[in-house]
């Protein structure tokens, strides 16, 4: 079985480096088409997986709501939202947006299954914002208040809130014991679908980009920023908790600012070393034992 930590390290790592790959699916390629594209692709291996390996995908009709319900917001609201607040405003915006995922993810289990809110976890949540906000600051402080940046700032916060309410029906998948492989796949689904619908509803063109660089991303973005990641996420979710589990939406940024620092020349200031370490200490405080 792989440790928690090592779950944790997965997912940070691979989501750190997917913001870069986003970014070569921007461009000609409407946002809500490349998701449907990314989750549709996730789902057929998903299901390919579950053939071979002999495993059952027959989940129930209540089952099958509730993860329709998950794969609407967390594979297809939250990332249409995401990319297209990634065309709109810097990536620091989005970044602490998404800073804020332990607390609504602790508040939305606090409302929807009962767990207790603890003052651990709220305090390393507050850590992990005020590093990120710190790290980003300097992006943050160039942004001019103009319509644009206004919504970005609303794709952003639409992203976010979709996200952890997508992560709260997940726990309750996860509580259910829904398998997460079987789940995975038809709520990837259920997210592409809709991610479709949502393209022909509202008259995006039904593109697709034959260069290298988009079909590399998309694959990259399929396997490993899809199923690999979100099957060590809802994983980890089933066992420690949305709220903790929501923490690697703290550290995911700092991730891509180690990539962006070795290939883009990212130049570090005194603020990002204080905000990493603000955001390290949310996490020892966060995912410690207690």
């Amino acid at each position: 079985m792989t440790s928690n930590l090592a779950l944790f390290l997965i997912c940070i790592s691979i989501w750190g480096s997917t913001w870069i790959a986003i970014t070569f699916q921007l461009g000609r390629i409407d946002p809500a088409v490349s998701v449907s594209y990314r989750f549709l692709l996730a789902a057929a291996i998903l299901f390919a997986y579950c053939r071979w390996r002999g495993l059952s995908v027959r989940l129930g009709l209540r089952n099958h709501l509730f993860l329709a319900a998950q794969g609407t917001m967390m594979f297809s609201l939250s990332y249409i939202c995401v990319y297209y607040a990634e065309t709109l405003v810097v990536s620091g915006l989005v970044a602490v947006g998404f800073s804020a995922m332990p607390l609504l993810n602790m508040l939305g289990v606090r409302i929807a299954i009962g767990t207790p809110i603890t003052l651990r976890v709220a305090l390393g949540g507050l850590l992990g914002i005020a590093g990120i906000a710190l790290v980003f600051s300097p992006e943050l402080g160039s942004i001019a208040a103009d319509a644009k940046v206004v919504r970005g700032a609303v794709f952003t916060a639409l992203a976010v809130v979709t996200a952890a309410a997508g992560s709260v029906v997940a726990a309750r998948n996860a509580h259910q014991h829904v398998p997460v492989w079987q789940g995975m796949a038809f709520a990837m689904l259920y997210g592409a679908v809709f991610s479709l619908l949502f393209a022909i509803a509202s008259s995006r063109p039904l593109e697709f980009d034959w260069s290298l660089r988009y079909l590399g991303s998309l694959l990259y973005l399929a396997v490993f920023g899809s199923i690999i990641a979100f099957g060590g996420y809802l994983t980890l979710l089933g066992r420690i908790g949305a709220a903790r589990a929501g923490y690697i939406g703290v550290m995911v940024p700092i991730v891509a600012l180690v990539i962006s620092a070795a290939f883009e020349g990212f130049g570090w200031r005194v603020q990002t070393w204080l905000g990493i370490a603000l955001s390290i200490a949310g996490n020892v405080v966060i995912l410690r034992r207690a």
